[in-house]
């Protein structure tokens, strides 16, 4: 029951529900923090207004509240709301619970009323504290929202329960534990005050005394209040509109909105709505049984690491203490080695321990509060919580089912110390692994019908055998010189198609691939022999060897985004093993003749975030959640200079997406730039801003639309990141000294759609002013 507080909870007072009414989010909030919340608006933005001007909006329009900052240049504008004109823009707050809050708009004229009944301004707007979500109110104002009475109920059972010892209502002072309650007049009493006051005799004779508990269950069993309808305040709900999913009285149908909606038996869709969300809770209860015995699994895998941990230092030390002074400098060198590894072992299962423990808390809180909703005996007001509900408990199961209960680290140190080699040789000493967690994978097969060759290209296509159960981390691709010399590695990476380029024209190339994963490479393919086309006059593209170039735009999953500048893609590998030859000068001088290449990718589905939705051979991408998540490109860059655009093909709402890069490592559920893994711009309808470790810089004017173009370009040779929009440069230069290996990324929420476009060569004029520089 404990875990179920939170679900009780007003994100506004965080403090239990008082009175709570729905809002059309299906959230909740209490009736006196509802008002505190409201916000008035324009009166260009009223309903009466927009009907005016023939616009046809609903009244229940969400608004752009929360994107007009005012504040200096280093201030970001994100978390903040804005008032309009008519009021000042105040910062948003955070309620106890740690939900952020918009603030009140200015205090309401003084009156006699109560704060529950007083009227609400006229153009008022409430914006739900938790899915941010605004909407204008109409006459009624909170009257038009219904009331949970569900929750209420819930809230009481869960306070009596946590209450301590009854005590008596009559009690002048320190009040004495209750001996029996009186039914017919709802008290409790203790031994002197029912004697003094409720004497058995005369009229009170007749009154029914029960035990302390049996009178606390009799109140909780009494009847409640019959539900009323929102739009007629006199009636009772004795229907169900299935079209709009809520209970209505018999004036609505005769007369509202619902006189032509398809309507059933409130009692039926009460029984059949409860039978669903009994069986949704069945599947949740499941999950929740094998996160119990996940964590448990975990908790024992911090044992087991610790234990062979400890076992596996002994070894080491004693091995190292073998090889007397010669080894020492270098056994502290291991043991370092062996630590980081243990470190990083228990920080990734704790980690899991403590990311699974509060999932599965509140999963367990959810459930706790659907089985009292369940036993709730109002079927209006279970109706009107249900369909939410029901959806939750799906959405709670599904976010455990994908490899949420699968431990992310082994508990094995697949490390082992070679004392073999000679005493002259102890500066090369290294563990080496002798635990293979899976065999090599399966030869790959080359698919004959798809491989060819045109002018002075082939293209070439591999797979996996069928039957191959080892799965492969990629490929490794190899050319002769076409004199039949010495095979060269072209291609390293995950594809298993590419086309190589600038071939010897009229020549025989034999072709061979192998597959690799980390416990080593599969044996080579069979060779295959290709014929490229007689000569023509293009003699610049010919080179001695086979080097990829630029790729044409059908070509869109080239390998080779990064192979000329020879970045390293495979351990102790790179694209080209250069030997000392002639050739090696004639491929440079060849190359200067080449324009320069450019970089194909695609999103990377595998880091994403689980709410990333891919689309568009991952090239499009959107998100189901309202909160920021990120998602990664394929490829990433340490050299070089490097430039794609991001086309914004749906915007709502107005939110804040980011552009920019970031280390494989970087957060995943928070905006891009939070961390200080990240380097982004974050760009609303009206400007953008700099950010990385969640520093906000360079706020400029200027943002995006739907339709609009993002522009990023890496210079890893200046080591400088700069953006654009729409062809032009957004703000000065935004970072730089950036250094290391990066990765394209992105950050958007459900509001957003972006389509990623690469394989573009650097803007003309930025080539132009790096040459001149």
């Amino acid at each position: 029951m404990e875990e179920m507080e939170e679900e009780l909870k007003c994100p506004v007072c965080g403090s239990f529900y008082r009175e709570p009414i729905i809002l059309p989010c299906s959230h909740n909030l209490c009736q006196a923090c509802a008002r505190n919340i409201l916000v008035q608006t324009p009166e260009s933005e009223s309903p009466q207004s927009r009907r005016a001007s023939g616009s046809g909006v609903s009244d229940y329009d969400y608004l752009d509240l929360d994107k007009m900052s005012l504040y200096s240049e280093a201030d970001s504008g994100y978390g903040s709301y804005g008032g309009f004109a008519s009021a000042p823009t105040t910062p948003c707050q955070k309620s106890p619970n740690g939900v952020r809050v918009f603030p009140p708009a200015m205090p309401p004229p003084a009156t006699h009323l109560s704060p529950a009944l007083a009227s609400v301004p006229r153009n008022s707007c409430i914006t739900c504290p938790q899915c941010h979500r605004s909407l204008i109110l109409d006459d009624r104002g909170l009257r038009g929202f219904p009331k949970n009475r569900v929750l209420e109920g819930v809230i009481d059972r869960y306070q009596q329960s946590k209450a301590a010892a009854l005590k008596c209502q009559l009690c002048e002072k320190a009040p004495k534990e209750a001996t029996v309650m009186c039914e017919q007049c709802d008290v409790f009493y203790c031994d002197p005050c029912r004697l003094r006051c409720h004497p058995p005799r005369g009229p009170l004779a007749k009154h029914r005394l029960v035990p302390p508990a049996q009178g606390r269950v009799s109140r909780r069993l009494s009847p409640r209040k019959v539900s009323t309808c929102t739009d007629h305040e006199l009636e009772n709900h004795s229907m169900y509109c299935v079209q709009c999913k809520m209970p209505v009285c018999y004036q609505c149908l005769e007369e509202g909105k619902h006189s032509s909606h398809e309507v059933k038996a409130l009692g039926a869709m009460w029984k059949l709505h409860k039978s669903q969300l009994s069986q949704a809770l069945n599947g949740l209860s499941d999950r929740a049984k094998e996160a119990k015995e996940f964590l448990v699994q975990l908790r024992n895998m911090v044992q087991q690491i610790q234990e062979n941990s400890v076992e596996f230092e002994a070894c080491l030390v004693a091995q190292c203490d073998a090889l007397i002074d010669a080894l020492n400098r270098r056994k502290a060198q291991l043991l370092a080695r062996v630590n980081k590894e243990h470190e990083h072992k228990l920080k990734v299962v704790r980690d899991q321990i403590s990311h699974c423990t509060v999932k599965l808390r509140q999963t367990t809180g959810l459930m706790e509060y659907c089985l009292e909703v369940i036993k709730e005996n109002d079927p209006s007001g279970f109706l009107q919580i249900s369909d939410a509900l029901i959806r939750r408990v799906h959405l709670t199961e599904d976010q455990w089912g994908k490899g949420t209960l699968t431990p992310r680290m082994t508990t094995d140190f697949d490390l082992s110390l070679d004392n073999s080699p000679l005493l002259q040789s102890i500066h090369q000493l290294d563990f080496v692994q002798v635990k293979a967690s899976s065999p090599v994978p399966a030869t790959p097969i080359l698919q004959l019908e798809e491989c060819c060759t045109h002018n002075n290209s082939a293209t070439l296509s591999w797979k996996q055998p069928p039957l191959s159960t080892v799965p492969a981390e990629g490929y490794i691709l190899e050319l002769d010189d076409g004199n039949g010399g010495q095979f060269r590695e072209v291609y390293v990476g995950k594809e298993t198609m590419c086309t190589v380029d600038g071939l010897h024209f009229n020549s025989t190339y034999n072709a061979r691939v192998k597959a690799f994963n980390k416990t080593g490479v599969s044996p080579y393919s069979k060779t295959l022999v290709l014929q490229t086309s007689e000569d023509t006059d293009s003699e610049e593209q010919t080179l001695p060897f086979p080097v990829p170039s630029e790729r044409l735009p059908l070509r869109r999953m080239s390998p080779f985004s990064s192979t000329l500048n020879l970045q390293p893609s495979f351990p102790g590998r790179s694209y080209f093993d250069f030997r000392p030859s002639p050739h090696q000068l004639s491929l440079h001088s060849s190359l200067q003749s080449l324009n320069a290449p450019v970089a194909w990718f695609a999103f990377d589905p595998g880091s994403a975030h689980s709410d990333i939705i891919f689309s568009n051979d991952n090239l499009t991408v959107t998100c189901s959640s309202y909160d920021d998540r990120v998602v990664l490109g394929k490829t990433g860059f340490s050299k070089g200079v490097h430039y794609w655009e991001l086309t914004v093909d749906r915007y709502d709402n107005h939110p804040d997406p980011a552009f920019g890069v970031a280390r494989i490592d970087v957060m995943k559920d928070v905006m891009l730039g939070k961390d200080d893994k990240a380097w982004a711009m974050y760009v609303d309808n009206n400007r953008s801003w700099f950010m990385h470790n969640n520093s906000h810089t360079n706020r400029t004017e200027g943002g995006i639309t739907k339709g609009a173009t993002v522009g990023v370009l890496l210079d890893l040779n200046r080591k400088t990141l700069t953006f654009f929009i729409n062809d032009e440069q957004q703000g000065p230069i935004a970072f730089e000294n950036v250094e290391g290996l990066f990765f394209p990324a992105v950050s958007l929420n459900r509001n957003v759609q972006v389509t990623l476009h690469t394989g573009l060569p650097v803007p003309d004029f930025y080539s132009s002013r790096a040459s001149i520089a």
